[in-house]
């Protein structure tokens, strides 16, 4: 229904007053949240406020729409999804003002957290990763066929994002069940839609992906609600994705501090026009649904809740330091205790045969763990790791992936969440880059913000030698070893990949598990046939010595031990680290209290590479002991190049020797 005073159409269907009334409360209750934070913002008891005035009915919307065990993923501008999913007040008001009683303990802000108690996972500042991860959670309802849709918001400025692109393919190439609502405000903080996209509009994008395109009238809280439950109802029995897009306007600035300056004066008075609270009051009172007096009695319903809301905030003391549990809180706790080998039967095994052992017998042992990665299915990967998965655990759990890292390492993320393990494999390291966000900043962090740890493994084929170039051949493992909430391992012989390896998926922490590729077919060792893990954070000594400590890793072993073999006259303690987070310290630290000498030997380039680390914990705890400087041996400071000698000579190894030989005669 429309009238000359009421620019929305609406049209309630069948819906009863109750429902009609449900959602006017519904955007009536963030409304008046919001106008309370900009009172408290001027006051300074808020640092910072994303408004979403104008902008509610989609929240609410959508909120009130699906059910209450199926997640929403949402942006800075949706409070009426919390309202909508009944959050204590004074919890909401807690993690705006960073105290404890918040659900990020004072470590993050705003709306910057997730919470399994309400089935939300909140945004991280880039945007575009919470896309895969609402692939991931999709996924994991399609496995348990438990008829759930996910929902996860992005904006017009958002969608411009190469996630956006990447996780609208992989759900409809993997028929996810997730809608992706995309608010279309007209702007990305200040840039206007015309320099964000050529496109008329977003429903026309879902044509590129072969999915469904559904646009809204985004400030009309009633035919949101009204289309998310058709939608929501087809796709639960028939699971497919669907881009939502949302037609709204954003009343005030990107931010408080940005104001609305750029845009058109006209503009905000077409969309004021338009607002989704008042034109819904407006024709619920035409109707006779809602009277001046309900109105004032919601009011006052809702004010004193969030002055109740407040003054609890209020009361909590700010977060105090302490550095013990700060430093506790980055990993989900894990008790790392080694599972023994229990029988003396033992198999030759290259070090890629004891990877493929150890991934399917954690695939064996854990029914929820799903193997994500480029041709790792029917093909077995490129290494042929995975070759024989399918037809053993079948394409449910060994899944062939679009190129579509981001998406992917995403969607690991949004199975864990779901209670699910997942291994992503990189076809080789350096594709790594691709999905950094996601790593870094979400399985990473994820734990020390809101405490949801990321049982997400990632197996990292790495390293030179190989005559690949500058894009197959890198060592990164530096990049990750500097990101707390991160395990790094990095094995050089195939009993300690397997242990490791299924230690990694024993563990519910995000592990990088780092794979050279020169060694997967040129070792060979007894390896147990037992399932069995090795500690994670416990160097392996392999050569005793007491003229100087060589460390390293990887590739780096076995060119000290070829060093080490051709001068038997040098006395050597040789330590393979095998785990670069956690880092065995103590074994670094004893032994060079013993020889009083130490030369740590990485592939990876020498500037900024993992070296330096290790120099400076030596130099700090073992200073009185040296007998000469600290020397570092690594790769040269440029890329790797192809040609063999020309990758030779970047690599350290002669380089390496002598610098051992002047150590010992220094």
């Amino acid at each position: 229904m429309i009238t000359s005073a009421t620019p929305i159409v609406f049209d309630r269907k069948e819906y009863t007053d109750d429902i009609l009334l449900s959602l006017y409360r519904g955007v009536l209750k963030p409304r008046m949240i919001e106008e309370k934070m900009l009172l408290l913002l001027r006051q300074g008891r808020i640092a910072k406020w994303f408004s979403g005035i104008g902008q509610e009915a989609g929240s609410v919307g959508i909120g009130m729409g699906l059910e209450r065990d199926e997640f929403i993923l949402p942006m800075h501008r949706n409070l009426g999804v919390f309202t909508s999913r009944e959050i204590p007040l004074n919890r909401l008001f807690s993690q705006f003002q960073g105290k404890p009683g918040g659900f990020t303990k004072g470590r993050d802000r705003s709306f910057h957290f997730g919470t399994q108690e309400y089935n939300i996972v909140g945004m991280i500042s880039h945007l575009g990763p919470q896309m895969g991860i609402a692939d991931g959670i999709a996924l994991a309802n399609k496995l348990k066929r438990n008829k759930k849709v996910v929902v996860v918001f992005t904006g017009d400025g958002g969608a411009s994002e190469g996630d956006f692109h990447e996780s609208v393919n992989v759900a409809a190439v993997w028929d996810l069940p997730v809608i992706f609502a995309i608010e279309n405000n007209g702007y990305g903080l200040s840039t206007p839609s015309n320099e964000q996209f050529r496109c008329k509009q977003f429903i026309d994008k879902a044509i590129g992906y072969g999915i469904e395109g559904v646009q809204v009238d985004g400030n009309n809280v009633l035919e949101v609600y009204d289309k998310v439950r058709e939608l929501a109802a087809s796709i639960r029995e028939n699971p497919r994705p669907v881009l939502l897009e949302l037609m709204t306007f954003r009343m005030r600035g990107h931010e408080e501090a940005s104001g609305t300056k750029y845009v058109p004066k006209e503009l905000l008075e077409v969309w004021g026009r338009k607002d989704p609270l008042h034109n819904f009051e407006r024709y619920l009172l035409e109707q006779n649904i809602l009277s001046k007096e309900m109105i004032d009695k919601y009011r006052e319903e809702i004010k004193q809740e969030i002055e109740v809301g407040l003054e609890i905030a209020s009361g909590e003391h700010l977060p105090t330091p302490d550095t013990a549990v700060e430093l506790r809180e980055m990993y989900a706790a894990f008790g790392n205790s080694e599972i023994p080998v229990t029988s003396s039967k033992t198999t030759s095994k290259r070090l890629i045969d004891a990877i493929s052992d150890g991934l399917g017998m954690a695939m064996e042992k854990y029914e929820n763990l799903v193997l994500m990665g480029q041709d790792i299915a029917d093909y077995g990967g490129v290494f042929k790791i995975t070759d024989g998965f399918v037809e053993k655990f079948g394409k449910e759990r060994v899944r062939n992936t679009p190129l579509c890292e981001s998406a992917i390492i995403g969607a690991g993320f949004g199975l864990a969440i779901s209670g699910y393990k997942a291994m992503v494999e990189m076809q080789f390291a350096d594709f790594v880059t691709e999905g950094m966000t996601q790593i870094v900043n979400n399985l990473a962090k994820s734990h020390y913000r809101w405490g949801q740890s990321a049982d997400v493994v990632i197996r990292m084929p790495t390293g030179a030698a190989v005559g690949a170039g500058p894009f197959h051949s890198q060592s990164n493992e530096a990049w990750f070893f500097h990101t707390p909430g991160l395990k790094v391992l990095y094995p050089a012989f195939p009993r300690d990949a397997k242990g490791l390896l299924l230690a990694a998926f024993e563990d519910t922490n995000p592990v990088l598990f780092f794979e050279h590729k020169a060694l997967y077919r040129s070792i060979t060792q007894e390896v147990p046939d037992d399932y069995y893990t090795i500690e994670m954070g416990k160097a392996n000594l392999l050569r005793e010595g007491t003229s100087v400590s060589i460390v390293s890793y990887g590739l780096g072993v076995h060119w000290a031990l070829d060093v080490l073999d051709r001068h038997p006259e040098i006395s050597a303690d040789l330590i393979d680290l095998r785990c670069l987070v956690p880092l065995d310290k103590e074994a670094l630290i004893r032994s060079v209290k013993k020889t009083g000498r130490a030369l740590v030997l990485h592939e990876d380039t020498l500037r900024g590479g993992i070296g330096g680390e290790l120099s400076a914990i030596i130099s700090e705890n073992c200073f009185e002991y040296l007998d000469a400087p600290v020397v570092r041996s690594g790769s040269l400071d440029t890329a790797v190049p192809m040609n063999a000698e020309l990758e030779g000579n970047f690599l350290p190894i002669a380089r390496f020797e002598k610098a051992l030989l002047d150590l010992i005669n220094y």
